[in-house]
């Protein structure tokens, strides 16, 4: 007999030992029965909740919903993250930003991207059609050379890294950054990390760890780094991301738990030479499948270590894939507020306490982690600033329904439609979905339901209102074409690095006639955006 059902026994026996009134025995039964109940459904979230887990949160860059096989993906592909979808649980309704900087920021934060203007990225402050959204001009330096207004996430925000280090984990990151890249608050190790590796920027070149361009300079700047220095290495990214974590598996401090957050820029442009594959596949498809590789080895190293029972592993992505194919079959891409841009494969594992083999269809945002994690990690959510995540620990270990009813997706003041989901409706500028039985988005229903258009827009209003000041943006990349990210690297960037930049600016494309440039254009007014799949702006 299990130590709930003789406590459940050994209570009735006792009640019906003092002969009461038989109206209050039926009462008090009742009352019994839905407490008992109720523990029963949340036993496992109340008991893991402060258990100080390890946590691993693996981001993926740019894959669509449709890549995994447990998606109807090529299995052959994705041998890996579909092993993590058998060991786990796959969360069917996981949302995040429609681009790579907001989703990184609202996870970070636990807050929605305009609450910290990180809807707007830190490379959109040197492009000119970005800047004119804003009734912002392109900065230059005392020289007239054009810069970028530096942007990033706010210092004063309180990072999950932070929180958790509060709670005694250590922390690192190992791969993408994508919130700052220059001044040294703005970075990892200014925002509550312990141990940083790898990238700064939005993408890199894999082999060669440059990012393609400066906006609104068009050539290449180093960015490589371990605990913010400039390193050099040789090998593919993906693989060295992988690498990098599984030392810190073994190197780690034994005496705490960890957060470590392995944030690959795979499958993100620009993608050149694949080390593995290329005879068998495409371009992207190779590049899928040494991430998937690389997630393999992450996760044999965790169970190798005896660390699996003691870890909480996920697998998302940052948002969806650049085509429609990829993310079939639901509707829109990257940089859009359809679901194709921001609803992402998700999978949660946890050996003997999350089941393996399921699925989870309540509604998550990924600014919930924040909630998640500090609640797995017995820390406070106590802090200046609001949050907008929620606890999902129900949710994911006792199925619980989801506490979330509603998704702020983009407000005015983005690039973006103002977006929204609330229940099975979600309002995309204009158009209203039903998404409970057009999850593709192919019918704009917002004739029928004006009262619900109304109501949606009215809130998009209101929340608007709560967005910041974004002020002047007064300091300025300077020099406006570094060498390498990081102000302080670049002043005290050594020879090799300037060598190895220099030679790969050389064999960069030299000029651009106007109205080009190396990057995508702003969404059109109609939500949508056309990203062209080049190589790395190269001389002809």
């Amino acid at each position: 007999m299990s130590r709930s059902q003789w406590t459940r026994g050994h209570v009735f026996r006792v009640l019906l030992s003092q002969r009461p009134d038989p109206s209050i025995i039926s009462v008090t039964i009742f009352g019994l029965l839905v407490i008992f109940g109720l523990f029963s459904t949340v036993g496992q979230a109340l008991a893991v909740q402060g258990s100080r887990p390890n946590i691993v949160l693996i981001l993926a860059d740019d894959i669509g919903w449709a890549d995994p096989g447990f998606h109807g993906g090529d299995p052959d592909l994705t041998p890996s993250i579909d092993r993590l979808a058998e060991e786990g649980t796959r969360l069917n309704q996981f949302y995040v930003a429609p681009v790579c900087a907001p989703t990184r920021a609202a996870l970070l934060t636990g807050r929605y991207p305009f609450r910290t203007w990180m809807d707007w990225r830190s490379e959109d402050f040197g492009k000119p059609d970005f800047l004119e959204r804003l009734g912002m001009k392109l900065a230059h330096l005392p020289d007239g050379t054009p810069t970028r207004r530096i942007h990033a996430l706010d210092s004063a925000e309180r990072t999950v890294a932070e929180a958790l280090g509060e709670a005694g984990y250590f922390t690192a990151i190992f791969g993408k950054w994508h919130l700052g890249e220059w001044l040294p608050e703005h970075l990892p190790m200014g925002q509550g990390f312990h141990h940083q590796y790898g990238h700064y920027g939005w993408g890199i070149d894999y082999n060669d760890y440059t990012i393609p361009h400066n906006a609104p300079a068009v050539f290449c700047v180093y960015d490589w780094h371990r605990n913010q220095q400039p390193l050099f290495e040789q090998g593919y990214s993906t693989d060295l991301i992988a690498n990098e974590t599984i030392r810190l598996l073994t190197e780690r401090p034994q005496d705490k738990p960890f957060f470590y957050f392995v944030s690959f820029n795979a499958i993100h442009g620009p993608l050149e030479e694949i080390p593995r594959y290329r005879d068998q596949y495409d371009k992207r498809a190779a590049a899928l499948k040494c991430l998937d590789d690389a997630v393999g080895r992450i996760v044999g190293a965790i169970d190798q270590h005896d660390l699996s029972r003691d870890t909480l592993v996920i697998f998302t992505n940052d948002n969806g894939g650049l085509t429609e194919q990829v993310n079939r079959p639901l509707r829109g891409t990257k940089n859009t507020t359809y679901e194709g841009g921001i609803r992402v494969p998700c999978v949660f594992r946890w050996p003997g306490k999350i089941p393996g083999g399921q699925e989870q269809d309540g509604m998550m945002h990924v600014v919930d982690l924040f909630n998640t994690f500090v609640t797995l990690a017995g820390g406070s959510l106590e802090q200046e600033r609001p949050l907008d995540g929620m606890d999902m620990t129900g949710m994911i270990f006792d199925g619980q329904p989801s506490p979330r009813d509603e998704i702020i997706i983009e407000v005015a003041g983005s690039v973006r439609l103002p977006s929204i989901r609330r229940g099975d409706f979600k309002l995309v500028g204009d158009a209203l979905f039903n998404l409970a039985v057009d999850p593709s988005e192919t019918t704009d229903i917002a004739d029928q339901h004006p009262q619900v258009v109304d109501q949606l827009k009215k809130r998009l209003a209101e929340v608007a209102k709560e967005r910041p000041p974004l002020g002047e943006l007064p300091l300025l990349m300077d020099p406006a074409l570094p060498y390498v990210y990081g102000q302080e690297e670049n002043r005290n960037a050594p020879e090799w690095l300037k060598r190895h930049v220099r030679a790969i600016r050389a064999t960069q494309r030299q000029h651009w006639p106007p109205g080009e440039t190396p990057w995508p254009q702003a969404p059109g007014k109609d939500g949508t955006i056309i990203y062209t799949l080049i190589a790395k702006y190269k001389s002809p």
